[in-house]
């Protein structure tokens, strides 16, 4: 049998009750964990620096996620522009931190809904939605038209984890695949890196709500995941990610059999080089003793990048919205599977 997305299964009536909300939400915001309450329907900013109009940065096939996301077709990825995070590090600083130039690539939310049809007629296997947690209330809208268009390929909800909780509530049974990060496992670093003083607080509630709407196993067809949770993390510098912490929490709060994906790609992009604890990349020592606490905590699953990767994902929105990260042959050997 054809896996059968589960946005396919929700009934119009169903679909209409969640926009009722969703419409509420927005317009005093609490799209995320931030509640900066503003009114954005009438062109009011949070902290995202967003209206409630999508703003998509870059879209195309992408070759570079986990393998069993990304195939031999790629992920259809949709990377929106702006955050609700402002980490010192990112690596899409210019799209996610620049909402000048950013806000002159909005688009309704029937566009938004084309471009899904337009990756899935390019044969992605899923439809990628990067950083979409300040546009979830019209990523949603756009889910629906795009459904009664003829989606019927999977979506991937790629988060940085600082999402809301009653939002990813209206989400269940939209989404198939949660991608989360986890960044750190404490207050502190989130707010000295990524200036949210609740990150580990908000992301642990967030990512095990997603773990209760789709547990530990992942579900494949003809080698592709179609359905599931991987928690990704990224080891950063100096241990600031606080890594023990993220690993036992996933251990003993969810579950010792959900995917992991360890990233080694960091590099000191952005305002990085201006802070002495993140101006270099990691250590051969520090992704040894990372790989440790895998075995440490009993997590078994998953996949880890090689080190180096940072060469691969280093984007360039600046020159190439079509094809930021080039072509598919670099990211050919990026991961191991674990488990």
């Amino acid at each position: 049998m054809c896996f059968i997305p589960s946005y396919k299964k929700i009934t119009d009536e169903d679909f209409v009750r969640r926009l009722a909300r969703a419409n509420e939400i927005i317009k005093k915001c609490t799209s995320c964990p931030r509640n900066c309450f503003a009114d954005r329907t009438i062109g009011e900013f949070g902290t995202c620096q967003s209206e409630d109009k999508p703003i998509v940065s870059s879209y195309s096939p992408h070759f570079g996620e986990e393998p069993v996301l990304s195939g031999t077709n790629g992920a259809g990825n949709i990377f929106f522009g702006n955050c609700n995070l402002r980490c010192d590090y990112c690596q899409n600083f210019v799209i996610s931190q620049n909402p000048k130039v950013e806000i002159n690539h909005k688009v309704s939310v029937d566009r938004l809904s084309d471009i899904m049809l337009e990756l899935q007629n390019m044969n992605c296997h899923n439809i990628g939605l990067v950083s979409p947690t300040h546009f979830t209330v019209p990523i949603l809208k756009s889910i629906k038209i795009a459904r009664q268009k003829g989606l019927n390929i999977p979506i991937i909800y790629n988060s940085n984890g600082y999402d809301s909780i009653e939002i990813l509530k209206l989400y269940k049974d939209v989404i198939d695949i949660y991608l989360p990060d986890f960044k750190y496992g404490d207050n502190i670093s989130g707010r000295r890196y990524s200036k949210a003083s609740d990150y580990f607080d908000k992301a642990s509630l967030a990512i095990k709500e997603m773990y209760e709407q789709l547990g530990s196993e992942l579900i494949y067809e003809n080698g592709i995941v179609v359905r599931g949770l991987i928690i990704r993390h990224l080891v950063l510098p100096n241990g600031l990610a606080e890594t023990e912490e993220v690993f036992k929490f996933i251990s003993r709060e969810l579950d010792p059999r959900v995917h992991v994906s360890v990233m080694a790609q960091y590099y000191p992009t952005n305002r990085a080089s201006k802070n002495i604890l993140l101006d270099r990349k990691i250590t051969q020592t520090e992704y040894v003793r990372v790989l440790d606490l895998l075995e440490k905590y009993g997590l078994e699953n998953g996949w880890i990048q090689e080190m180096d990767s940072h060469e691969f994902y280093l984007p360039n929105f600046d020159k190439d919205r079509e094809d930021p990260f080039g072509n598919k042959r670099l990211f050919e050997s990026a991961f191991n599977k674990v488990g």
